[in-house]
């Protein structure tokens, strides 16, 4: 059984359609990004998904150590450069796969290291499940707000040991990964600035989600933009109002990320309008987010 915050963004995703993981397409998928990457998920668009090259980039497969498990990730740079500001690319809620990767390589191509660490790593493998409801409630769910901010700590120190400069680190993240984009923005001292798609921002306190992030916008430690689609199922317009009255008010009194954190709503854009791989892809929308992504970050000093 799926709790309430984790219902949420399952009716988010694409009401009234099927969830049946694609089989082709995951077999496809797992070979271009190797065994333990999560495939793709519910209803795949006809069309092929948006396919950066690799020419003039390293990339590849990693694990990085965090109190004793060894986390596997995808990660992406311009070949032969060092001293590369950095930007962590979150999943969304179907695990890293070829969307995830490719992300990666296109913040690649715009000169950042890139890394996507596998979030659900010690709970299960979401390549292996075909249905999205079983996936969450037997992988997801399971998945502690804690155990995320120690791994993506250490996806910034592998980032840092690999040709990364920490003095420039941004993250970004799609639907659950947008919802992690604000609470590292709240926890790291590393991050400079953060990019959120779409992450959920209120939801009920659970013992592995203890805070939400409406509950730390007086905290933020870094400004975030909040990139979200009028037309989202599970994640109402008025929930980003919430969220920007704390800020608003965090910023008055003092918090200088909070003041400089904004949203950008897309008014016929629904949820997970950048998977250019579902039915859901804006694609006017998903650019024009990419590029106030790639501008937000060097405003902020990730560049």
């Amino acid at each position: 059984m799926l709790d309430n915050n984790l219902k949420t963004e399952f009716d988010a995703l694409l009401p009234g359609q099927s969830t049946e993981l694609g089989s082709t397409r995951r077999t496809a998928l797992k070979a271009a990004l190797g065994v333990g990457y999560a495939a793709t998920a519910m209803p795949i668009m006809a069309q092929t998904a948006i396919k950066t090259s690799s020419d003039g980039l390293k990339t590849g497969e990693t694990m990085f150590e965090v109190n004793g498990f060894k986390v596997p990730a995808f990660y992406a740079a311009p070949a032969g450069k060092t001293d590369l500001p950095v930007i962590l690319v979150i999943q969304e809620i179907f695990g890293v796969h070829e969307y995830i990767a490719d992300t990666a390589r296109r913040f690649a191509k715009a000169g950042y290291l890139a890394i996507a660490p596998d979030l659900y790593a010690r709970q299960g493998d979401a390549s292996k499940y075909g249905e999205m409801a079983k996936l969450m409630a037997e992988v997801v769910s399971k998945v502690p707000d804690g155990q995320v901010m120690a791994d993506l700590d250490g996806a910034v120190k592998w980032a840092g040991a690999n040709g990364g400069d920490l003095r420039k680190v941004g993250i970004t993240g799609f639907c659950w990964g947008g919802r992690i984009t604000w609470l590292y923005a709240e926890q790291s001292k590393n991050v400079k600035a953060g990019v959120a798609w779409y992450g959920r921002l209120v939801g009920t306190p659970s013992a592995l989600s203890p805070t939400h992030p409406l509950d730390l916008a007086a905290g933020l430690n870094a400004p975030v933009l909040g990139l979200y689609g009028g037309q989202d199922g599970g994640i109402p317009v008025a929930t980003v109002d919430q969220m920007k009255a704390a800020l608003l008010d965090a910023g008055a009194k003092g918090n200088a990320a909070a003041k400089a954190s904004e949203f950008v709503i897309y008014p016929d854009a629904p949820h997970a309008f950048h998977a250019d791989y579902r039915p859901s892809f804006r694609k006017e929308a998903a650019e024009d987010g990419f590029k106030r992504a790639l501008a937000w970050f060097k405003t902020h000093g990730v560049a």
